[in-house]
């Protein structure tokens, strides 16, 4: 579960000399810049995440648990017939089907992002915190929960307030989200991060396969590198933006890289602590809609001390008799997300990037009430449309952001896939059902505007022969080499006649027969282009190749055949007398 609401006392604490000695350990094991608080979280400088970054979290910072990793290290592992299990070994257990669904989703990401460095480790640690392990691996042979996990509905009252947005498919709930499975993604969040991670063509937030591996993937967003500590903490507060969240989740990081092992599936240990106050975990049997909050004050804010009820008064007993004092009903004021009335388009240029180019042009939308004004504090969920492999930034065709003190949203940038063509970008206000706005954009060809031969010496051949030297060229674009460029080579007639020459040079197929245009050339990873070897038949001259690349670059590059020498005639031999 996610956001804080208040440190709480941990209960069961060890004495301050046992407490004091386990954060010098701690230190002690720690990257530079990391330090250790009295509870034993680690925490580091330069963690916040921007804006865009957060926009929420994927729980929709909901509640956590705030139980902390055991003071002693998880090594060595228990085996069978070793003796009494030390204590904090049971808790270095992770179930097995579980631990199973990390690793696959850290080998993954290791093949779809590997400059991510994503460890399993940290699934775990997240895991622990958001749900004590799908409460101690309750889980079928596939992944699935045994009964939901859901957190509390995101209403407003002590919690953040996220109307529905999937009308209850996920949570049961048709009013308010709720995080959701063991890794606790709110709808809206699930929308666009879901993975099927267990290959069954579904993408179940209460999967631990599934849920792994959209949690993967989410942390490995924005091209963030986790094994940067910047970026792994960026990356933590990005799933919730609490600074205790972040060092609740580093303590058991690094706990479970310390050593953990295999254990059963469901005889994990189970959480107590949460970060909103409320120890009541929800049952394995609990109902998929949780029940409507109490109106009234909690028992710890009524007369007569902490959980306890004033006693009435009753007629006779030497007291006025008083009616009971009445509770108000609340005032329900409206969010900003209520008071959006419509979306504008906040200035953004033309979009338009060069196949494998970042989008120099970002998306802007501004959020206003009908009176024209801005409306900061409320998400903007950007999609892409069309037929396109376009994503934004980090590989995902669908980001949220949260609206500035201006109203305006800034997507992330676009990275242009290699399918060109016009595609959409949608904007709408998450959380109301109002008009969006949409942009066009448009992914053009690979383009070279200048071609170079990258040698000087002159192509020159004896008619029947072989040129010495391949022609070889460069192309490039604004100065830049010019990478996955089309081109195409032909020898031409003359210089104000581009049709093919039917004599003269010529290159080889694959079955040896001549050829005098190639098609279907590119350009390598350093804008080079190296043509196939040319050959000359007996006819002497000069010839001209032309190479032609898309966005225009033009090159011509003259080839001389000379004549073959003509044998000296042998002397003849005088007639016999």
């Amino acid at each position: 579960m996610a956001a804080h609401f208040g440190r709480r006392m941990r209960k069961g604490a060890a004495t301050t000399a046992v407490a004091a000695a386990a954060v010098a350990a701690l230190s002690a094991s720690q990257a530079p810049g990391v330090t250790v608080d009295d509870q034993g979280r680690q925490t580091t400088a330069d963690a916040t995440p921007s804006p865009e970054e957060t926009a929420g979290g994927a729980t929709g910072n909901s509640p956590y648990y705030t139980d902390l990793p055991p003071l002693n290290s998880p090594n060595p592992s228990p085996s069978a017939g070793t003796g009494p299990v030390a204590p904090g070994v049971t808790e270095a257990g992770i179930p097995a089907t579980v631990l199973d669904a990390y690793k696959k989703a850290e080998a993954a990401l290791r093949e779809k992002k590997p400059g991510c460095n994503l460890p399993w480790q940290l699934l775990a640690a997240i895991g622990k915190v958001e749900s004590g392990q799908a409460r101690g691996g309750r889980v079928s042979a596939d992944g699935t929960t045994l009964s939901p996990i859901l957190g509390p509905q995101l209403d407003g009252n002590g919690f953040a307030l996220i109307k529905d947005t999937d009308n209850g498919a996920h949570d049961g709930n048709s009013t308010y989200d709720q995080a959701v499975g063991p890794m606790q993604f709110i709808p809206s969040t699930w929308e666009w991060a879901g993975r099927d991670g267990n290959g069954d063509g579904r993408e179940d937030p209460n999967n631990i396969y599934d849920a792994a591996l959209a949690a993967g993937h989410y942390l490995c967003r924005f091209d963030w590198d986790l094994s940067d500590r910047g970026d792994l903490n960026r990356a933590i507060l990005s799933y919730n933006q609490s600074t205790e969240y972040l060092n609740t989740v580093l303590s058991w990081l690094e706990y479970y890289r310390k050593g953990t092992h295999e254990i059963p599936d469901g005889t994990g240990t189970l959480p107590v602590d949460r970060s909103d106050g409320d120890p009541v975990r929800p049952s394995p049997s609990a109902s998929a809609t949780p029940p409507a909050p109490k109106p009234g004050p909690r028992p710890a804010d009524k007369p007569g001390g902490a959980g306890q009820s004033p006693k009435p008064n009753t007629p006779g007993s030497g007291s006025p008799t008083t009616p009971p004092p009445t509770t108000p009903p609340p005032t329900t004021r409206p969010t900003p997300t209520d008071t959006v009335d419509h979306l504008e388009d906040a200035g953004t240029a033309k979009l338009t990037a060069m196949a494998g180019d970042p989008f120099t042009e970002r998306i802007s939308t501004r959020a206003e009430t009908d009176a024209g004004k801005a409306v900061a504090r409320v998400r903007i969920r950007f999609t892409v449309f069309g037929d396109t492999d376009t994503t934004f930034a980090g590989g995902e065709s669908v980001a949220t952001v949260v609206t500035n003190a201006s109203g305006v949203a800034v997507a992330p940038a676009l990275q242009a896939g290699e399918k060109t063509g016009a595609f959409a970008v949608r904007a709408v206000v998450v959380g109301r059902d109002i008009p969006g706005v949409a942009y066009q954009a448009t992914v053009t060809e690979r383009a070279a505007d200048t071609l170079v031969r990258t040698g000087d010496t002159a192509l020159t051949c004896t008619a029947g022969g072989e040129f010495a030297e391949a022609v070889e060229v460069k192309a490039t674009y604004g100065g830049a080499a010019a990478d996955g460029v089309a081109a195409t080579a032909t020898l031409i007639t003359s210089a104000d006649n581009a049709t093919e020459n039917d004599k003269g040079p010529y290159f080889k197929d694959a079955a040896g027969n001549a050829v005098r245009t190639l098609n279907g050339l590119e350009t390598d990873a350093d804008g080079l282009l190296k043509l196939p070897r040319l050959y000359a038949d007996d006819t002497a001259g000069t010839f001209l190749l032309r190479i032609t690349t898309a966005g225009g670059a033009t090159l011509t590059v003259e080839l001389t055949v000379a004549a073959a020498a003509t044998p000296s005639p042998s002397p003849s031999t005088s007639p016999t007398a």
